[in-house]
């Protein structure tokens, strides 16, 4: 069989579906989009130069991921953060990051331990400087990158259905300055354990780390949660 570029399937590009999912969810993650409040679908139109049906297209993704919530002829709206739904949720996201961490140490490069090591000399830097937005995108990045060298498709597949949950929830109780110290702290631990290729340190490690962004993040859901029954 000859093949030509005409003959068979074109490479399918990200929609533009896709392109305004990942716009939205990165609002909701960074909090722009809070949480409880109405998505303003029409400002959102506005804002990305598009119609009605991607947008609802859009959002439906984000409903599945569990940051927005749809409402019968009320339109979206964005999702809260629950205490319930923390106590559910961290603890798989804990396994499921100290499974890549075991994993990274047996078959991470020494050029992805020198990207890692790139990423948090910038995120240092950013966390010097408080500047929490940059700080945060390059902690992802590190993350991301770990779960790239576990090399398990299916844990990948696992722990991006969650993910931006977390995020969301990562990035809220990163705020709290005792908190992003001692983070810092953490992740100077994990590049070293990382470094010396010992999963089972840094699979201890990841999972700690994830266990204490969520007892920070509980103490300040019940704190909005009495402040709201004052």
């Amino acid at each position: 069989m000859n093949l030509t570029a005409t003959t068979g399937p074109q490479i399918r590009r990200r929609s533009l579906h896709e392109e305004l999912t990942e716009a939205l969810r990165e609002l909701i993650v960074s909090g722009e989009l809070r949480p409880g409040h109405k998505v303003p679908e029409k400002d959102l139109c506005e804002l990305y130069s598009v119609s009605r049906t991607p947008l609802r297209e859009a959002l439906k993704v984000l409903a599945t991921d569990g940051l927005i919530h749809l409402e019968p002829n009320r339109g979206a709206w964005v999702s809260r953060i629950s205490v319930e739904e923390l106590d559910e949720l961290f603890p798989i996201m804990g396994a499921l990051e100290a499974l890549a961490g075991e994993l990274a140490c047996k078959n991470i490069t020494d050029d992805e331990i020198a990207e890692v090591e790139a990423l948090h000399d910038r995120m240092y830097q950013h966390y010097l400087a408080r500047e929490l937005e940059d700080y945060f995108k390059l902690n992802q990045q590190i993350h991301e990158t770990i779960l790239a060298a576990a090399r398990n498709a299916t844990l990948t597949v696992q722990y991006r259905t969650l993910a931006a949950r977390v995020r969301r929830g990562r990035y809220m109780a990163n705020i709290t300055r005792e908190r992003w110290d001692q983070a810092m702290r953490e992740h100077e631990d994990i590049l070293a354990s990382l470094r010396a290729r010992d999963g089972a340190t840094l699979s201890v490690i990841l999972r700690a780390h994830l266990e204490k962004t969520s007892i920070t993040l509980r103490e300040w859901l019940l704190s909005k949660e009495q402040g709201a029954g004052a």
